[in-house]
């Protein structure tokens, strides 16, 4: 694989925002905080914006686009995903059913063909109000193999020789698809959700070393594995990728936490820096929904973070990898 600009690009905006939670991720906030949120990301820095047709049944694609096409395009680097098309509801129901707090009246359908991409693609710009998309991403196309690599990657990597869009990638909650994207297709960047974490290192051995073999950037998302490294606390119901954490997972975080204690720091610190100490990833995108989690976030990225815990979380077992050994 030749190098991408694009990927390259990715590699030096900083932190990215994840645009799940300004499309009611779980629970609804306003169009103003939405709004607000996107534009203190701006403010502080932020470059790269993520989003998705399937968040919120297109809110989320909305809601950036209401701020971002206000601002120079050049600037800034923005992904969407394909795979799920919006569309009218055939039995309406009073909230959708996937997660997001917003009115049941349309669905997703599956589609990963050259004309669902096409189409997909079409409709978020129409959403969002701007002009390209600078990477997509195959989104969650676990059930799909096949038409993902007959309908999508050629569409995609039509587009990507033709100018359309400057790279395009997969987007997964588990690490073995992706490996196979890797190794088997011309990707140029994956996301990988919540399986390079303080909690679940499974992405490193395979995957991590392929993507750096064959040039494939990699972006990081659900570090905080949907809740728990944000905050561990069983009062809060602490969710480990998506589910209420079990026992043995609550109680690593726990130790985790106390650990970060004993050297000054934070959970989300450690869990964001822990990650952007390894080479192999070119970029860490977080979901921000308010003002102040973007406030939060942002101070947790620029804050200087003791090198000499991670030696202390091997050594009680913790973590499996040390990223000060991996530069």
């Amino acid at each position: 694989m030749t190098a991408n600009r694009t990927v390259e690009r990715l590699s030096t905006v900083g932190l990215g925002f994840g645009g799940a939670p300004v499309g009611n991720l779980y629970r609804a906030i306003d169009d103003a905080t939405a709004h607000a949120a996107v534009q203190a990301a701006w403010d502080g820095g932020v470059r790269y914006f993520d989003t998705a047709p399937h968040y919120g049944l297109g809110l989320s694609e909305r809601r950036l686009g209401a701020v971002l096409r206000d601002k120079p395009r050049d600037e800034f680097l923005l992904s969407t995903k394909v795979g799920r098309l919006i569309r009218p509801a055939s039995a309406p129901q009073e909230q959708d059913d996937e997660g997001f707090a917003v009115p049941g009246d349309q669905m997703r359908v599956r589609d990963y063909s050259a004309d669902g991409v096409r189409r997909s693609l079409e409709e978020s710009l129409e959403r969002m109000g701007l002009d390209r998309f600078d990477i997509v991403f195959i989104h969650d196309p676990d059930d799909h193999w096949q038409e993902a690599v007959e309908g999508a990657v050629p569409e995609l990597e039509r587009m990507r020789s033709e100018g359309i869009i400057g790279a395009w990638g997969a987007g997964m909650n588990q690490w073995e698809m992706l490996h196979r994207f890797v190794t088997e297709t011309d990707i140029d960047v994956i996301m990988l959700a919540g399986r390079y974490t303080l909690l679940d290192q499974s992405a490193r051995e395979d995957l991590i070393p392929a993507c750096a073999q064959r040039g494939v950037g990699i972006v990081d998302v659900g570090v905080y594995n949907s809740g728990i490294l944000a905050n561990p606390d069983p009062s809060v119901h602490a969710t480990f990728n998506y589910a209420p954490a079990e026992q043995e997972v609550l109680e690593r975080a726990q130790a985790l936490a106390a650990l970060c204690t004993e050297w000054g720091t934070t959970l989300p610190a450690a869990a964001i820096a822990f990650v952007q100490r390894d080479p192999a990833i070119t970029n860490v995108t977080l979901g921000m929904r308010t003002p102040e989690q973007v406030a939060s976030n942002l101070a947790h990225v620029s804050a200087e973070f003791p090198e000499g815990f991670w030696g202390a979380a091997v050594e009680r077992g913790l973590i499996t990898v040390d990223p000060a050994t991996l530069r």
